[in-house]
């Protein structure tokens, strides 16, 4: 019994130090942060492309009438990502800031975030309270599938699908 406690705890052991080297070790320089290999491969041009061909068809499926496209093209103009988002700060950067002044780092990126999806949520309602019944119906369904990346490659379950 003594002999299947010292194994399991060297292995435990084992494994800690195992997950504790690969923690530790920084990625190669240049190299975009984990999970955001996909993110650091986008153009902004492209970006910006896909965003006017999606609203483009979006548009068109609304059937936005003459009547609606003051609605429209305040609600897409609305939605565009600032032009005035700061870049992500460099590790080094960072690494010499202390815990508070981290944390507060943190706090300001989150309010503007909180305040870029205001912004975002209150267009959007605006421009729905626009619709007819019959193109809200389209609008839930077009943009059923819009919200935070994740969901999408997991199969709509969360981070864990």
């Amino acid at each position: 019994m003594k002999s299947i406690h010292k194994h399991l705890m060297a292995t435990g052991l084992l494994a800690a130090l195992g997950f504790s080297a690969m923690a530790q070790t920084p990625p190669p320089a240049g190299a975009p942060a984990p999970g955001h290999e996909r993110m650091a491969r986008h153009d902004p041009a492209k970006m910006q492309e896909h965003i006017a061909k999606r609203q483009a068809d979006l548009k068109a499926k609304l059937q936005i009438t003459a009547a609606q496209e003051g609605a429209w093209s305040s609600f897409t103009s609305a939605i565009q990502p600032p032009a005035d988002r700061p870049a992500r700060p460099d590790r080094a950067e960072i690494a010499k800031l202390t815990t508070p002044e981290r944390i507060d780092r943190m706090q300001a990126a989150k309010a503007r975030r909180d305040a870029e999806m205001a912004k975002r949520a209150d267009a959007t309602k605006t421009f729905y309270a626009a619709l007819s019944p019959a193109q809200q119906k389209v609008f839930d369904a077009e943009t059923l599938h819009m919200g935070p990346r994740m969901h999408r490659h997991h199969g709509g379950a969360g981070p864990r699908g």
